[in-house]
């Protein structure tokens, strides 16, 4: 029964990775391609400060996009999941409606509302809230904000699910204890909604990192992710080697992030067993 599982998984997906393995201590040929001769040069060139300045931006962005996707989701999945099942269903479909969209149309909608020209500049300046346009496109603000438009969801729909679960006499019994709001966020909400809060900050952080549509077209030159290079590396530079190891390096911060999911559901789990 396993069988056809186990073969998709291992030709789609364990031997690609190998592929990529083999290939980042492979040597970059003359013209492009790959030669195969052993070399670890490929790995001591990601120690360039250039690199680890992009790595760097890019786990910040990514870190500030899961930040705010989590500030913001937060409010927005406990109002839905306080509300009546019908209206629940209606706000449901309108986070979902975006997916409706191809993501390159809505990138490029950002585009035509950011750019000097753009909607939200004519407003500001018939509104006379400024005197000249405000460069909003191409920084990694602008990136910043695609990022966040188009992960929000991935937040929301994690914190509802676990928002949803929580019994409402819980929430009452701390109002009858005179705890506050602040207090009752603290010591109730959040160690309630701990699985919705770990997984959604994986599933936001995880795309984050890895972009290269959205710095691509709202960063253009002037921001570039690890994504953007790896692009870079194999499309325009024809390095193949160093494009292999910069996203064996990706694969493994990914991976670094699902094992920190995963240790932090298992204390969860194991009171769960004990109770």
């Amino acid at each position: 029964m396993l069988a056809p599982g186990l073969l998709w998984t291992a030709l789609f997906c364990l031997l690609p990775i190998l592929v990529v393995l083999a290939v980042s201590f492979a040597t970059r040929g003359t013209y492009g391609g790959v030669l195969w001769e052993f070399s670890l040069e490929n790995y001591r060139d990601l120690l360039h400060p250039l690199y680890g300045r992009i790595l760097g931006q890019s786990v910040l962005l990514a870190a500030m996009t899961t930040g705010l996707c989590l500030v913001m989701g937060f409010p927005l999945a406990y109002y839905i999941a306080r509300l009546p099942p019908r209206r629940q269903a209606l706000w449901l479909v309108l986070i979902m409606i975006p997916f409706w969209t191809n993501f390159l149309v809505r990138t490029y909608a950002w585009i035509f509302i950011l750019r000097t020209e753009g909607l939200l500049n004519t407003l500001l300046l018939q509104l006379h809230l400024i005197q000249a346009p405000l460069d909003l496109l191409y920084s990694n603000e602008a990136v910043l904000l695609g990022l966040v438009y188009g992960y929000l969801p991935f937040m929301v729909l994690p914190l509802y699910a676990a928002i949803e679960r929580i019994d409402p006499a819980l929430i009452e019994a701390a109002w009858d204890l005179y705890a506050d709001r602040w207090s009752l966020f603290r010591l109730v909400l959040v160690p309630l909604t701990k699985p919705g809060i770990i997984a959604g900050c994986v599933l936001v952080f995880i795309p984050s990192l890895g972009a290269f549509l959205t710095p691509d077209l709202l960063g253009g030159a002037r921001s570039m992710m690890v994504g953007n290079l790896i692009q870079h590396e194999y499309l325009v530079a024809r390095d193949w080697p160093l494009g292999s190891a910069l996203s064996l390096v990706m694969m493994l911060i990914v991976t670094g992030s699902i094992v920190w999911y995963l240790r932090a559901q298992a204390p969860r789990d194991g009171e769960r067993g004990a109770g």
